[in-house]
């Protein structure tokens, strides 16, 4: 890359610029915990039983996918887009930003750095946690909606290790080139994205 041209930052989200995991307390505040934990539990069983019975199944390679598409399918999937500010009222009560990270992101804005955020997280909430951060994009799983009602469906695939990388490479390729490059990330996960980077971070 020529440096010459504007550095990138991308940062993880969960686990990495906030603590914990957002998606299990959006499904909660969104569902219900007992009903999440409920599915979760009997979706655990339906794939140690699928594994069982199929174990050449290639939907089942992925078993963190598999689980992701099925608490989508049972408890997002149908839903208004009205219940939505709602839940987020919530989440922004329980997000919990890793100060460190999130002033390294704020540092690279003040650089005039590009900055994106890489997660798994949905765009069903996260563009709305970000509102208040000063990013360039959002890279992340984006669920399918029709006429105010939310599919459920991973449009994008679901945007974590692999998947993630090839969707910040092609980012990179539509919007640079970049100069420097940056990656904050969280280990095993984010590891397929901070190889493209040359300044890695593992938090």
């Amino acid at each position: 890359m020529n440096s010459s041209f504007r550095p990138i930052a991308f940062f993880d989200f969960d686990g990495t610029l906030v603590h914990g995991d957002s998606f299990f307390p959006f499904l909660g505040f969104l569902a219900g915990w007992h009903k999440l934990i409920g599915c979760f539990v009997t979706t655990i069983l339906s794939l140690a039983w699928k594994k069982i019975a199929s174990p050449d199944d290639p939907a089942l390679d992925d078993p963190r996918s598999y689980i992701k598409k099925r608490l989508l399918d049972i408890l997002v999937a149908g839903r208004s887009m009205g219940e939505l500010p709602a839940v987020l009222d919530q989440m922004r009560l329980w997000i919990q930003w890793n100060p460190l990270i999130k002033q390294a992101l704020l540092d690279h804005h003040t650089k005039g750095h590009h900055v994106v955020v890489a997660s798994g997280g949905l765009d069903l909430y996260l563009g709305r946690l970000l509102k208040d951060m000063p990013v360039d994009a959002v890279i992340c799983t984006q669920i399918g909606t029709e006429g105010g009602t939310i599919t459920g469906q991973m449009t994008n695939g679901n945007c974590v290790r692999q998947r993630k990388a090839e969707l910040v490479a092609e980012y990179i390729r539509q919007h640079g080139p970049f100069g420097e490059s940056w990656g904050y990330g969280n280990l095993p996960h984010d590891l397929p994205m901070l190889e493209l980077l040359k300044h890695r971070i593992v938090v």
